[in-house]
């Protein structure tokens, strides 16, 4: 018989059998504890540095931190997902719902930068209750379908202050062909009016034509309204556009200011334009993606961070009528339209740019901040605080209206999306989106256990020079290695504490005790293939801690005996490589401690590949080779005691295994190297998921949508048979910016880009997704008899499990079969395997309880996506006489 089971189908046969077992073998791995590591739990904190500003309060994916005028108790978050919090008493801090508009909204984190993006109180408020929000919806209006981004006027309630009516009043519903450079950002200025950050609509290069126009959209631009009610008498109405009358039934619910700088222009950049169509709306234009501005309190300066496209992010001082330049110019460099510049182009220069990389002056998102005016940190005041969301920097320059003085870096905090003022008494305040918290800017004296100055004092080994790990230290391998640069890598892993465990999960990640610490060690070949030859690099050190955890790393130098401390700045080491008859020179990367935490993420598992797909494969264990699940289970590492059948856990394929699918090599490759930051529905990167657990059809990866289509519509995450419109292509056969996965490398992966270019023209050329399937032969995906559990041809095979076997499902003749024969004390079952496909013999004695389906535990029924079909034969030892039932799970990965 046959049923259908998620992605998965059974092929079911009875037979009367005698039972059996699977014994597991012992190994030399026995767990000790660990006293020699001298790593301290919490990394020493010198100087700045950030600390939960409320407590344990959380607010989900912060990006706006926000409080009305003249208030110094109560704070607003908001929250990209649809939501305005509220902590109603600064000094007990809570958390509650101010407004929640999430079912109005489309996108944010964890998928991409549409959401709730902006808020901003009326200067009034304390009287008129009016706030203001942008935030990304779906709609029809006269402009298309789709998303828009929404400009719109809330209200308090009458009767609670700590509650917003949902009523709103549209502004402007701006139709929005991209999911990207949405701006956002809110703020009211010393003149009591609006101001609205917009970036170029998205995508790369300006595609959409929006930077450099003054009469077309509200786009690549911050506006200026009068937005009082009633409007100021001077105001003037706005030129018709379909944005600002969509909503309003016609009624424009906002003014221009009579000095907005582009009322009664004729011209723009020397070209002449029809003053009708001008968007009189604009304060500044020509910036690509505004993220984040403010106003300094004490001068009325407006600062702005401006994210860059390939090498170059930008502060700018935003003056009214100014032309920042983009896409004829990026930072202070030709942009990617410089070639069409009018004669008449001028821009402003910004007060600082800096170039793309991990580099402690560096970074690859800038997020705009605040100038700080508060007496906590008197060494600061006057100074613009700002950071880059991907480097985590946190940087502080002056400006004194002429002159900048040069950035220097404060600290570190990764995925800073705003920076906001605590109102009583003016610290600098960062919302957090990677741990959901809002922080707080403090300095503090050397405080905390200093790393050991060399790896030596780490106490990890026996004797550094021979790298022989001290007692309760574990050496492990991967199945798929992260890529790093041609690196010969050996690894160890403590969890010093034998009372402490690992919480196993076979497709998830490992819950990791406190105190667990990973150690790698890098050399690199000096000619490239001759292990003889290799160099000690570095030796890293990840320590698990309550808050996730922290990275060091020892540089070897000219010793073999001995590494010293890396500053937490990181640093960079050019070495010679001989390669193939020439002479390179290959540039080694010590990443920073902020750099550690872009690949260890939560969405990782913390510890980069320490996971049941990665570690289920045999190592040798002091002369016994044993399975490093099966080791580790038996050594007590693992809280449940036992992990089930190890024959059926699954294991990533090496690139060069040939024995398996190339689309399962493909999959493993990703797994490794790009889910700890992209993951459907859980990842600031989540457009596509990279993890094995989520199968290649659901996982937005082949005809997957970009975030950014790089200026060509046509680009994919990957395009079956087009190399140049598949994006993760792309991104790692690309050094320097753009890089995939995102780390500083110089070499480039020539076996992954091999792999995924093969796949791409050969393997998904011919790619046929189970929708294009059912209109290949039902001609539609909506026909009942297309029906993944339909069966129309009656021959016991539902739909699905023909689209997996490859059998015609009009055909009762052609069907997919599995058979059983007996001999002496076992059974045999045999089936034609499937390339590419997965198969998975179970059984039962009990019909009657679904859940007493188990795998056969022998190897011969581990999961295999092999490269070729092939005739499987699975056995199963009889014993003690009973009747058994045996089904084929068959799957797809």
């Amino acid at each position: 018989m046959i049923t259908t089971s998620g992605r998965a189908i059974f092929c079911c046969l009875l037979v009367v059998v005698q039972g059996g077992a699977w014994g597991q073998s012992s190994g030399p791995l026995q767990r000790v504890p660990n006293t020699s590591l001298k790593l301290p739990l919490v990394p020493p904190v010198n100087g700045y540095t950030t600390t939960n500003a409320f407590g344990s309060v959380a607010f989900v994916d912060p990006l706006a931190i926000v409080s009305p005028p003249g208030e110094t108790n109560r704070l607003f978050i908001v929250e990209q997902r649809g939501r305005i919090a509220v902590i109603t008493n600064l000094a007990s801090p809570n958390r509650t719902v101010f407004l929640d508009i999430s079912s109005r909204v489309v996108g944010g984190v964890p998928t991409d930068e549409r959401g709730l993006l902006g808020l901003a109180f009326h200067p009034s408020y304390a009287t008129n209750g009016y706030f203001f929000v942008y935030y990304t919806r779906s709609a029809t209006t006269s402009a298309g379908t789709g998303d828009h981004q929404q400009l719109s006027r809330f209200q308090v309630s009458p009767t609670n202050p700590n509650v917003a009516a949902t009523e709103e009043v549209s502004l402007l519903t701006m139709r929005d062909e991209a999911v990207n450079h949405n701006g956002g950002c809110l703020q009211f200025g010393p003149d009591g009016y609006l101001y609205v950050s917009l970036g170029d609509e998205g995508q790369q290069n300006d595609t959409l034509q929006n930077s450099q126009r003054i009469d077309k959209d509200f786009w690549s631009s911050i506006l200026r309204l009068d937005v009082d009610s009633p409007f100021r008498p001077t105001s003037l109405l706005p030129h018709a556009h379909p944005a600002n009358t969509n909503e309003a039934g016609g009624a424009i619910n906002y003014r221009i200011p009579p000095d907005n700088p582009f009322v009664d222009a004729t011209s723009f950049n020397g070209v002449s334009v029809n003053p009708n169509n001008v968007r009189t709306e604009f304060y500044a234009v020509g910036l690509r993606n505004p993220w984040r501005f403010s106003f300094d309190p004490a001068t009325g300066m407006l600062y702005c961070g401006d994210v860059g496209q390939d090498l170059w992010e930008e502060v700018d001082i935003i003056v009214k009528g100014g032309n920042y330049g983009w896409a004829y110019r990026d930072g202070t460099n030709a942009g990617p339209r410089s070639a069409s510049a009018p004669a008449g182009f001028s821009a402003r220069i910004p007060i600082q740019t800096y170039r793309h990389g991990s580099a402690t002056n560096q970074g690859n998102s800038v997020t705009g901040g605040v100038v700080y005016r508060g007496d906590n940190l008197p060494q600061l005041k006057g100074a613009y605080v700002f950071g880059d969301y991907l480097s985590g920097h946190i940087w502080a320059l002056r400006y004194d209206g002429t002159n900048t003085v040069p950035f220097v870096r404060l600290t570190s905090l990764l995925s800073v999306a705003a920076f906001g003022v605590d109102p009583r008494n003016g610290d600098v305040l960062l919302a957090d989106q990677g741990q959901d918290r809002i922080k707080r800017l403090i300095y503090t004296t050397t405080s905390g256990t200093q790393l050991p100055p060399t790896l030596a004092d780490t106490g990890a080994f026996v004797d550094p020079s021979s790298l022989t790990p001290n007692p309760g230290i574990v050496h492990y391998d991967l199945n798929v290695p992260f890529w790093s640069d041609n690196a010969n890598k050996t690894r160890w892993f403590s969890v010093p504490d034998t009372n402490a465990t690992i919480g196993f999960s076979v497709q998830g990640n490992w819950s990791l005790p406190v105190g667990t610490i990973w150690i790698k060690h890098f050399e690199l070949e000096l000619t490239n293939g001759l292990r003889e030859s290799a160099r000690r690099l570095e030796t890293r050190f990840i320590v698990r801690n309550a808050n996730g955890v922290y990275g060091a790393t020892y540089r070897w130098g000219d010793s073999s005996s001995n590494a010293t401390l890396v500053s937490e700045a990181g640093l960079d080491e050019a070495f010679a490589v001989y390669d193939g008859g020439t002479i390179r020179t290959q540039i080694w990367h010590y990443p920073s401690r902020t750099e550690c935490l872009q690949c260890h993420t939560v969405a990782g598992g913390l510890a980069v590949g320490f996971n049941t797909a990665q570690l289920n494969r045999d190592v040798d264990y002091g002369g016994t080779v044993e399975n490093q699940i099966a080791a580790l289970t038996r050594a007590g590492y693992f809280s449940s005691g036992s992990i089930g059948s190890l024959y059926t856990l699954p294991a990533l394929a090496h690139p060069t295994n040939t024995a398996y699918s190339r689309d399962y090599r493909v999959h493993s490759y990703l797994a490794a190297n790009c889910s700890q930051c992209h993951q459907l529905g859980v990842t600031a990167f989540g457009q596509w998921d990279g993890r094995l657990s989520t199968p290649l059809a659901t996982a937005g990866i082949i005809n997957g949508a970009l975030n950014n289509n790089y200026g060509d519509p046509n680009n994919r995450v990957i395009k079956p048979g087009s190399l140049t419109n598949s994006i993760i292509l792309t991104r790692i056969s690309t050094l320097g910016n753009g890089r995939m996965p995102q780390l500083d490398s110089s070499v480039l992966d020539t076996t992954a880009i091999n792999l995924l270019s093969d796949w791409i023209t050969t393997d998904l050329a011919s790619y046929q997704s189970f929708a294009d399937w059912q209109v290949r032969y039902f001609g539609s995906t909506s026909a009942p008899e297309a029906a993944a559990g339909a069966d129309f041809d009656h021959d016991g095979a539902v739909n699905y499990l023909e689209y997996l076997t490859g059998t015609d499902p009009t055909r009762d003749s052609d069907l997919w079969k599995i058979s059983v024969q007996q001999s002496d004390d076992k059974i045999q079952i045999h089936f034609l395997q499937i390339a590419n496909r997965g198969f998975e013999v179970q059984w039962t004695s009990d019909l009657s309880n679904v859940a007493s389906w188990q795998p056969l535990d022998t190897p011969a029924n581990q999961p295999f996506f092999s490269a070729t079909n092939f005739t499987a034969t699975i056995e199963d030892v009889l014993g003690n006489a009973m009747t058994k039932l045996y089904r084929v799970r068959v799957f797809e990965h």
